[in-house]
């Protein structure tokens, strides 16, 4: 090979010269002290990141805490990591690309942390307390990043980093990232009856996917790349309990039957195998909460398309069967990755009692 070429990973790449500049918005004490952050009041929003002209926001840092953890960790209000929403726009946008609790968006459901490693995701020690994203979001005309603090009584501690690169124009064919939350709790499953805990757990059809959890719903034009998905398993028995058996399934550009993209079960979509009950965590797939005995409790799973993006033209649907076609009525939550042209669909997040986990 004579040339170098345009494309390989960024380690193969950093001997490329660049033309950009490099930025930083950062909770740094602006009058020279150690009070290195941001001081966030119940109910309000602080700004992390204001940035205008074209540019990519390469990695963000935060960690955060609330005030009686800090100071009284027995009075703490509770579920903080659901309570605090990451939004971020693009281009002057009115609605937000970017809507997500913050826990959840780093890659840990039911407002958990925990150690993990993945590519574009990652919670560092201690005990997961420090968030870290690599996911590059590009944007042509400005952009602003934001936490907005839905807790009743408690201040909040913000510590962050947003690295980004600034250029003199943005090339046309890079879409924006956008990320959703959403949630079913429960999922609408049905009744055991006199099933057979095999019958009830592994036998049914499904010809439509209709009934699907849904991650991902989008129009326009772009690519799907990963998810989080977060389930607390409901079902309460001494029998075989195991959660999974759904199918994931990927209908794009206005697929009916079958989809573009058919999968054989939940722990098969999330690349490991036969009904996994181990913390495991590589570069894009992993599972940072396995869950209890039996697959009891909360489970937190990932599955980052990195190499494998999914493309769509007009539309997706990410969705996938909770439990075999769809019989388990298990709490559902997860955050979807994806790149699109603008305009997106403009989508909401729940309240912020509609987010709270369930309690262990």
């Amino acid at each position: 090979m004579t040339d170098y070429g345009n494309y390989g990973s960024s380690l193969r790449d950093l001997p490329r010269l660049r033309a950009g500049r490099r930025g930083r918005a950062s909770s740094w004490d602006r009058r020279g002290g150690n009070d290195d952050r941001v001081t966030l009041p119940p109910g309000r929003t602080a700004t992390l990141a204001e940035l205008t002209g074209a540019g990519c926001v390469e990695h963000i840092w935060i960690t955060a805490a609330n005030e009686h953890m800090v100071r009284n960790p027995w009075m703490r209000e509770t579920d903080y990591l659901r309570k605090l929403v990451l939004r971020a726009y693009w281009d002057g946008e009115r609605e937000p690309s970017v809507a997500v609790p913050l826990g959840d968006f780093f890659g840990v459901g039911h407002g958990r942390t925990a150690n993990f490693v993945s590519a574009p995701l990652q919670m560092s020690p201690q005990d997961g307390k420090a968030f870290n994203c690599w996911f590059p979001m590009p944007f042509g005309d400005g952009a602003r990043l934001e936490v907005v603090s839905e807790l009743v009584h408690e201040r909040v501690f913000l510590y962050y980093y947003v690295d980004y690169e600034l250029f003199d124009e943005l090339g046309e064919d890079l879409g924006r990232f956008h990320a959703q939350w959403r949630r079913a709790d429960p999922c609408p499953g049905v009744e055991q009856g006199r099933q057979t805990n095999d019958e009830f757990l592994f036998t049914g059809t499904n010809l439509d996917g209709a009934d699907n959890y849904t991650i991902l719903e989008a129009s326009g034009r772009g690519q799907y790349v990963g998810c989080v998905l977060n389930i607390h398993n409901l079902r309460a028995t001494t029998e075989w309990n195991w959660y999974g058996e759904g199918d994931d399934m990927i209908f794009v550009d206005g697929d009916r039957w079958p989809p573009t993209l058919h999968g054989t079960g939940t722990e098969d979509y999330f690349d490991t195998a036969w009904c996994p009950d181990q913390t495991y965590h590589a570069p894009y797939h992993g599972i940072t909460l396995p869950g209890g005995d039996n697959w009891s409790g909360q489970i937190s799973l990932y599955r980052f398309h990195i190499e494998d993006p999914v493309p769509f033209q007009r539309s997706i649907r990410v969705s996938i069967e909770h439990g075999h076609a769809n019989k388990r009525s298990d709490d559902y939550s997860s955050v979807a990755y994806w790149y699109q042209a603008e305009p997106h669909a403009p989508f909401a997040l729940a309240p912020v009692e509609q987010r709270l986990p369930r309690s262990l």
